[in-house]
């Protein structure tokens, strides 16, 4: 007993050594390194990824040896071990340029190898891209990723989970998340909520600005490349909780629905879904339902409409994550990490003004939102494979109630009323598999992917009672609900709608020696295959009695009485629907693609990556009438990219790639909705085709010290067949379509630079303090389309932003205890909406982003507390048409000035939160 409770003792006293080896030109991982502590025979080889882990390390100095076939061995001194804190410590290793250079030892002290390291991270990469580190990330008081995010050169979040790159909007970008293409989570767009995945998680992320033919050929902004951990480097257990508050919601009068347990859990509990035995389609559209199936139809439909005032409640914020590390004798892993994540949030939009065309509204809108994640990652590494199981879940739930208020036509006073509960569900999970194949650095990699997405809208009503504007101040006319008749602004809406999406990728990557050329050749093939469907109905009570007298008294009931059920036993209303089946539709695509490439290295300063992708696409979109889109295309997709190392610390960048978009389902699809933000239906174009963008791009990057950047950038993109949203504006509606605009172009210069402060003095607090600037110029230009006589016949790009600023200022202080962090941000004015015929383009006005952020570590730095400030300067978001076209928002209505489509503010928010891990 005493013998294993010294064992434990001892153990107890013992740390670990781990990292990454790679090559120092490449990038690339390095597998079988051997990995040894100098003057003993202990040591370990980097396994598939190229990681090591040296265990049971004695607290201390330690000397390491790395040695590699081909390669120059490198000994590493001064690598400090403190039980039980991991030391961290990835290693750049040369290839050898003669016979006997293997021979020759290169040393480095830990810290010189640590700033070597990341040089090499920063000037390898084949592409232009930024990106941000495991490390950086726990540098900062980020909670998830689309915080991250707003710290990578060139990006921008919107509504803080979408997000922006180059100007370009979420359309032009793709992300994927451990090397699998992430599905979009919104209905209506192509888009990915970011702050669903939690930071503390991600091992690294990476932007790519430019392609290679191993990437998503459907993005022309950039590629947004998440990679989760799978083995932790040890066992862990944390928990964080917070709370905020919002400057223009927390505390004040919140109205909506009641709610159950299940709504602040995230769910909805069947009472607002339309029930099973419902009537169908054309049993209604017949108008011949007997008078008992009629009330007993109308009686089942969700009634209680009843609003309740509440005192909103600050935001929540909690989670939950666990990591498992076991290493057997041999060398085998198996590692585990489990993350849960909760959000829930109650906030106002106070006095929404929407003033344009015939309307003179004002909102106020209140949203309670709850958001439930999970993520669940395993991995298995043996000899030299790893296998790994990687799944994410996501569940939001919306529960949005609107009151609107104000006049109409100049000529009748308006009270609007809209019930809206979203409930939206995303699973994906990842099977992949990574193989070392024979000797060498030949690699086999293979991943399967399923996503399942979800958006349920159950029971969205919309009520609109009005009273003539000339009667005002006149007590005894009421104000009348429009339920005489029914169109889709003022029906319940029941949509429901699942897609999909099966993907598999195989590739394989070879080194050897082409034209006296070291060489990496990477070829590769993969599908994807995504279903969905999509149902609707719209569905209403509509009044049919024939009595004035009656008919008035009923339709200037309040809206939480003008549905109850002794009106519907009385018989004084029928079931009706507007639409039918054509509201419905079924979507699928299929594609294939394979891919070609390779990593050439011309001496030892420039390097070529090219090849080609190539891509067959499918898209079919149908009703139970006919299949209206079935379209096939063929693309092949080329890119080059070259890097000149000017010196060690500088790099000369050019590159030219081919990319795509295309049309999301909901975009081909016939049927329309009433959006009552958009005041307009939305409209799909089957006859939308896919979008063809030819890149180019110059960069020169210096590194003038490690982690410090500084570089310049020109880039062009030349579009075929943009897809843009526009305002269908042909009849008397103002509706929102999309089209393609045959021609359009954009370019650009980009400024990045990120350096800490010592050139103003060497003291620490300089010393430890890192200011950091991105800005973007740009220039783009459409033509329209000449099918019709549109206002503008060219135009800046729909979500083109001819400026984008990024600033911020970083300081540490108490050995890295204390963190400071304030950001900057603003873009030009961008097109939300091109114009059409008879309204010009509506414009979102610039504003002034500050967000400020402070973290102290405390307990022995297991725990972290975290004060962040958000959107402190709380300007309004105004989106406008530019009637006087002035290019600038005055506000002001008619005399030639311009007409607010929207104008609100968020408010400031301010939350505290506590994490610690065990």
């Amino acid at each position: 007993m005493l013998i294993s409770f010294l064992s434990i003792a001892v153990y107890a006293q013992t740390g670990k050594i781990s990292g990454t080896v790679t090559d120092k030109k490449t990038g690339e991982t390095l597998i079988g390194v051997t990995v040894r502590i100098k003057g003993t025979n202990k040591g370990v080889s980097t396994d598939v990824d190229g990681k090591y882990v040296l265990q049971a390390m004695a607290n201390g100095k330690h000397i390491l040896e790395f040695s590699y076939v081909g390669y120059q061995t490198k000994e590493v001194s001064d690598i400090e071990v403190k039980s039980p804190a991991v030391t961290n410590l990835n290693v750049v290793l040369s290839e050898a340029s003669g016979q006997n250079l293997q021979e020759v030892v290169v040393k480095a002290s830990f810290k010189q190898e640590s700033i070597n390291t990341l040089y090499a991270q920063q000037k390898n990469s084949a592409l232009i891209s930024d990106g941000i580190s495991s490390e950086q990330i726990r540098k900062s008081p980020d909670k998830n990723t689309s915080d991250v995010l707003k710290r990578v050169s060139g990006a921008t979040i919107q509504d803080n989970k979408f997000v922006i790159v180059r100007g370009l909007s979420d359309r032009y970008n793709t992300a994927t998340l451990d090397n699998s293409t992430l599905p979009s989570t919104e209905a209506n767009k192509k888009a990915f909520s970011f702050d669903i995945v939690p930071s503390n998680l991600v091992d690294k992320i990476t932007i790519s600005k430019t392609a290679t033919p191993d990437l998503p050929a459907d993005f022309a902004g950039g590629a947004v490349q998440i990679v989760t951990k799978d083995i932790p480097d040890q066992n862990f257990l944390s928990f964080g909780v917070g709370y905020g508050y919002n400057s223009q919601s927390t505390f004040k009068d919140f109205l909506g629905t009641k709610k159950n347990a299940l709504a602040y859990l995230g769910y909805e509990d069947g009472s607002k879904q339309l029930a099973e035995n419902f009537p169908s389609i054309a049993a209604v559209a017949a108008g011949n339902l007997p008078s008992a199936k009629n009330i007993a139809a109308l009686k089942s439909l969700p009634t209680d409409n009843t609003i309740k005032t509440t005192s909103a409640l600050p935001t929540q914020n909690y989670q939950f994550s666990i990591g498992r590390v076991k290493q057997s004798e041999n060398g085998n892993k198996f590692g585990a990490l489990i993350s849960g994540t909760y959000r829930n949030s109650q906030t106002i939009n106070q006095d929404v003004e929407r003033n344009f065309y015939i309307y003179n509204y004002r909102d106020n809108q209140y949203k309670f939102s709850t958001n439930v994640g999970a993520l669940a990652n395993f991995a298995y590494s043996f000899g030299r494979n790893k296998i790994s199981f990687k799944n994410i879940y996501n569940k939001n739930y919306d529960d949005n109630y609107t009151e609107r208020t104000g006049i109409k036509d100049g000529n009748s006073l308006n009270k609007f009323y809209a019930y809206d509960l979203m409930q939206k569900s995303l699973f994906k999970t990842t099977l992949e598999g990574d193989h070392q194949i024979g000797k060498g650095n030949n690699k086999l990699k293979w991943t399967a992917s399923y996503s399942s997405i979800g958006n349920n809208q159950p029971n969205q009503l919309k009520m609109n009672y009005t009273k003539p504007l000339a009667a005002q101040n006149d007590p005894s006319v009421l104000y009348q609900a429009n339920i005489t008749s029914l169109g889709k602004d003022n029906t319940r809406l029941f949509s429901d709608l699942n897609e999909n999406i099966y993907s598999g990728d195989v590739n394989y990557s070879t080194p050897f020696k082409l034209f006296d050329a070291s060489t990496t050749m990477k070829v590769g093939l993969g599908s994807q295959y995504r279903d969905r469907t999509f149902d609707a109905r719209f569905i209403g009570a509509e009044l049919t009695t024939n009595d004035p007298a009656l008919q008035t008294k009923i339709r200037a009931l309040p809206i939480t009485e003008i549905f109850s059920h002794s009106l519907f036993e009385s018989g004084v209303y029928r079931l009706a629907e507007v639409g039918g089946p054509l509201d419905s539709y079924k979507s699928n695509s299929f594609t294939n693609y394979g891919y070609l490439m390779l990593d050439q290295k011309f001496g030892e300063n420039f390097r070529a990556v090219y090849g080609a992708r190539i891509e067959n696409y499918n898209v079919k979109v149908l009703n139970t009438i006919e299949t209206y889109v079935n379209d096939t295309q063929l693309d092949v997709l080329p890119s080059i990219n070259l890097t000149y190392s000017l010196t060690k610390k500088a790099n000369l960048r050019a590159s030219y790639y081919r990319t795509l978009a295309r049309p999301e389902f909901r975009e081909l699809a016939y049927p329309s909705f009433y959006d009552y933000e958009q005041l307009g239906n939305i409209v799909g174009n089957p006859n939308l085709k896919r979008s063809l963008i030819d890149n180019a791009d110059l960069r020169y990057e210096i590194y003038p010290e490690a982690g410090q950047l500084f570089s310049i950038s020109a880039f062009y993109k030349h579009f075929t067949n943009a897809i843009e949203s526009y305002r269908y504006d042909v009849g008397s509606t103002t509706d929102v379509s999309f089209f393609n605009t045959p021609k359009a172009y954009t370019y650009g210069l980009e400024l990045e630079a990120r350096k800490n402060l010592n050139f103003i003095n060497e003291s620490d607090f300089f010393k430890n303090t890192t200011a950091y600037f991105n800005f973007s110029l740009i220039k783009s230009k459409v033509t329209n389309p000449t099918d019709q006589d549109y206002i503008d016949k060219t135009r800046p790009m729909v979500g083109q932003s001819p400026y984008v600023i990024n600033a911020g200022l970083q300081h540490s202080a108490l050995d890295n205890k204390l963190n400071f962090n304030i950001l900057y941000n603003k873009i030009g004015r961008r097109i939300v909406q091109a114009g059409g015929i008879r309204f010009p383009s509506t414009w979102e006005n610039p504003r002034d982003v500050l967000d400020f952020q402070v973290s102290y570590k405390v307990l022995k730095s297991k725990g972290e507390i975290k004060l962040n400030a958000g959107d402190i300067l709380n300007q309004r978001n105004v989106i406008y048409f530019d009637y006087n076209g002035d290019k600038k928002y005055n506000g002001s209505v008619g005399n030639g000035g311009d007409e607010t489509f929207s104008a609100y503010k968020t408010g400031t928010n301010i939350s505290l939160s506590f994490n610690y891990s065990f």
